[in-house]
Order: C-alpha cells, then sequence, then structure tokens
C-alpha cells in the first residue's frame, strides 16, 4: 500500500480497504435500507483498520446521519495521524462529531465521553446518528449502563497507591480481595491502576466496587439503536494493520509524537499511551532506527487489534458479526 499523497488518495485507501473486507453485494443490506427507515441510532465496533470508519461514512451518506466518534484514541487532537481520523474530505461528505476534542493534557474519562455524547444526542433531537470506534467499553456504557460512582480525592488515591507501592501487588491483591473479592479475582495480574482503582473507590465510599458497577442501568434504551461488529480475518486484518503503519509514518506520525515529547506529557497520560507512541518515541530518541520502530509500531497495533477483537467476540456476541 502506497503512502497517501492527499486527502482524496487517504479517503480513496480506507475505502478500498472496506470493501476489501465488505463487497458491494453486502453494502446497505446489513443497514435494512430497503426495508425502510433504520434504527436512528446505529453502533458499529470492531478493531483497528477494519474498515469501520468507512462502513459508518457509507451509512451516513445514505441516511443523513451524524458520525459520532466512540474511539478513546481519536478524542485526542494530537493523535490525528496516530489514531487514523477521518481526514479533511470525508468529514465533508458528512458531519462528525466527538473527533479531536480533547488535549493531550486533561484525559477523559469513560464517564466524561457518555455525558458528551448524551448532550450530543439530546442535541440532535431525533437526526439518525451512527457511533463508530473501537473502544468497545464505550459500547458498553451506553448499552448495559455506566456506574455512578462519587470522584475518589486526589489525596485517597495518593493513599492507595502509595500502599500499593510499599505492599507490592500479590499483598495488595489480597488486602483488596477483603473488601472487593469480585474486583480482586477479575483484575489482570500487573493492572496496577485497576487494583489502585478498586481500592481507592472501596476507600472512600466504603462500597466495593464490584458492587457500584452491579448497580447500573444502559444509557440507550432497548430498541433505540442496532450493533454491529466488523470482524474480518485475522490475516487480512493484519496485512490491513501493516500497510496503515506504514501510511501513517508517510503522513507525519513521527512529526506527531515528536510533538507530543516536546511537551514534556506525563507517560501516563493516555495521549501518550496511544498505539504507536512508544514505539515511535524511542526512535526519536536514538534508541531504534526508524525500520526497527516500523516493525515495532506494526507488532503493537496488531496485538492492539487482536485484543479488541477478543473484547468484541466475548462482549457483544448478540451484535450482527459482519
Amino acid at each position: 500500500m502506497t503512502a497517501c499523497l492527499s486527502g482524496t488518495a487517504c479517503s480513496l485507501a480506507r475505502e478500498g480497504v472496506y470493501r476489501a473486507f465488505y463487497p458491494p453485494d453486502r453494502i446497505g443490506a446489513r443497514f435494512h435500507l430497503s426495508q425502510g427507515e433504520p434504527a436512528r441510532l446505529t453502533l458499529i465496533g470492531g478493531p483497528t483498520a477494519s474498515g469501520k470508519s468507512a462502513r459508518a461514512l457509507e451509512l451516513a451518506e445514505r441516511t443523513g446521519a451524524v458520525i459520532v466518534n466512540a474511539d478513546s484514541q481519536q478524542l485526542y487532537a494530537e493523535l490525528r495521524v496516530l489514531s487514523a481520523r477521518p481526514d479533511a474530505e470525508e468529514e465533508v461528505r458528512a458531519e462528525h462529531r466527538l473527533y479531536g476534542v480533547a488535549a493531550g493534557d486533561d484525559p477523559w474519562s469513560v464517564g466524561r465521553w457518555v455525558r458528551a455524547v448524551q448532550d450530543l444526542l439530546e442535541e440532535l433531537d431525533g437526526r439518525p446518528a451512527v457511533l463508530v470506534g473501537g473502544t468497545g467499553l464505550y459500547f458498553t456504557a451506553l448499552t448495559k449502563g455506566l456506574a455512578d460512582i462519587p470522584p475518589v480525592p486526589g489525596a485517597v488515591r495518593q493513599t492507595v497507591e502509595a500502599d500499593y507501592d510499599r505492599l507490592g501487588e500479590a499483598a495488595f491483591r489480597q488486602r483488596l480481595a477483603e473488601v472487593d473479592p469480585g474486583a480482586a479475582a477479575r483484575i489482570e495480574e500487573n493492572d496496577r491502576q485497576r487494583l489502585i482503582r478498586a481500592m481507592a473507590v472501596a476507600d472512600h465510599t466504603g462500597r466495593a466496587l464490584s458492587d457500584w458497577q452491579a448497580d447500573t442501568r444502559p444509557v440507550l434504551t432497548p430498541g433505540s439503536w442496532t450493533g454491529q461488529v466488523l470482524m474480518p480475518e485475522r490475516e487480512a486484518l493484519y496485512t490491513a494493520c501493516d500497510a496503515r503503519c506504514a501510511v501513517m509514518l508517510e503522513r507525519g506520525a513521527l512529526e506527531e509524537v515528536q510533538a507530543l515529547l516536546d511537551r514534556d506529557l506525563s507517560p501516563a497520560l493516555p495521549v501518550m499511551k496511544a498505539v504507536g507512541v512508544r514505539e515511535l518515541a524511542a526512535h526519536l530518541r536514538g534508541e531504534t532506527s526508524r525500520e526497527e520502530a516500523l516493525d515495532q509500531m506494526r507488532q503493537a497495533t496488531r496485538n492492539y487489534a487482536k485484543r479488541q477483537l477478543t473484547w468484541f467476540r466475548n462482549q457483544m456476541p448478540d451484535w450482527d458479526r459482519v
């Protein structure tokens, strides 16, 4: 795949990947366009480089829908290239919302995104919308609910962080199991952030995070939306991931990462954890060659796509598979 030299070329390249996965005779049938008005809200999920954006654009142009971002990386203004945000030509073809609206030093939580979506849907006042992205937790929050957990003061979190560092993960997890056995059993090994979060919530609220999460209700009412997941064959998906990484380098991904490094942002920020940032930052520091950085970025992208495939397969079993 050659580098995109213009917005038009990039749009065509994105649509080329989409059409390769989903031939024209399959487009529209999934949208039930021949059977009257489509659902007001269409949720499209799937792994990176699977053709989600092109599919959303196809539907938006057919129905006049607004395209709403449901990808945590595409929220950040600093990640236009690395997050593969829709380009200017695509944004002309349909209205896009919640893309590039966040500053890298002002991280958005799932709850903040959900509130922004709720405000936007109210603003649209019945106009159809397509919510598209690869952040499965966003879709879970909309369709299954998000716990309304009181904010944890910074001082409480700092105390819990100090306890974690002092005790180590194993002993800290045992202590967490005393107040929230569900979280202690569920949270994966080496996930320091989630372990600390669970303990901090329990300490501050006197209630287990697992109990808060169980006490939820969906943001979107049943029947108001339809969901579909793009699930390409894995080898074809990995080939698309590899090609996308090469295009990103040609389009300015290195410059994008250098701009982030120049700001000396905390490595703990989501914008600094985006796929490709760490790999390209190592090259910019002289630790790897350009080709080595590209290979590492490709592997990181493949790993990310694999995790997304697993999430959508397990968490959205009832959504249409495309």
